[in-house]
């Protein structure tokens, strides 16, 4: 089982981003949890490169000491699997589904799946420590 403390410090960040329709991108940074009371601040910082041109990006969420992850603004995002597996989050009206694969760890990986009226992409992020 992983405990939040598992993720304390920095890694490597890779992400591939594809489009149902074709498109595709990539996230290359780094991933900070940082300890903040009884949980973690996510941060995430790098590079997000797109056909349209490479963009600088951030992405905050703050983890609880169980696993959970929360949006900035409060709002509860979805429960991390300690020993990996599925879950998924519904934000009206597309469905999050992922998949949290801690196999190779300290290597591991996170695929998302997101479907929608307006989305429709898949999303893996490779993390190894930094």
């Amino acid at each position: 089982m992983r405990g939040l403390e598992a993720f304390i410090g920095e890694w490597r960040l890779e992400r591939e981003i594809r489009e149902a329709s074709g498109g595709s991108g990539r996230f290359e940074g780094v991933a900070r949890w940082v300890p903040e009371g009884a949980g973690a601040l996510y941060v995430e910082t790098g590079e997000l490169v797109l056909p349209s041109g490479r963009f600088a990006a951030e992405r905050r969420y703050r983890w609880g000491a169980d696993l959970s992850v929360w949006f900035e603004d409060g709002r509860f995002f979805h429960q991390v699997p300690a020993e990996g597996g599925e879950t998924g989050h519904w934000c009206d009206p597309d469905q999050y589904d992922v998949r949290y694969d801690f196999s190779d760890w300290p290597q591991w990986q996170v695929r998302w799946q997101v479907r929608g009226p307006r989305k429709d992409y898949s999303m893996v992020s490779r993390y190894a420590r930094g």
